[in-house]
């Protein structure tokens, strides 16, 4: 099974000059839409968004942590 040509055929159709050019001022014909979507998309989960805020908020915890002991390291002078 194969599929039609979305492109008009240039023999059929008018205001083309030979070669396939338009005359000035003249508007090219438009291709068939071949897109557009048959079915709504599926939604992203939240899971995942939760997952990675998640992990954000551990990742900073861990470093400003890392920062504070190293501070108070520092402040003591051991």
């Amino acid at each position: 099974m194969t599929a039609q040509n979305p492109d008009p055929d240039p023999r059929n159709t008018p205001g083309l000059e030979p070669g396939g050019g338009v005359s000035p001022g003249d508007t090219p014909p438009d291709s068939g839409q071949t897109s557009g979507l048959s079915h709504r998309e599926p939604r992203p989960s939240r899971k995942m968004s939760v997952a990675w805020l998640v992990t954000i908020i551990v990742v900073v915890a861990l470093i400003a942590g890392f920062f504070l002991t190293y501070l108070i390291v520092y402040l003591t002078g051991d």
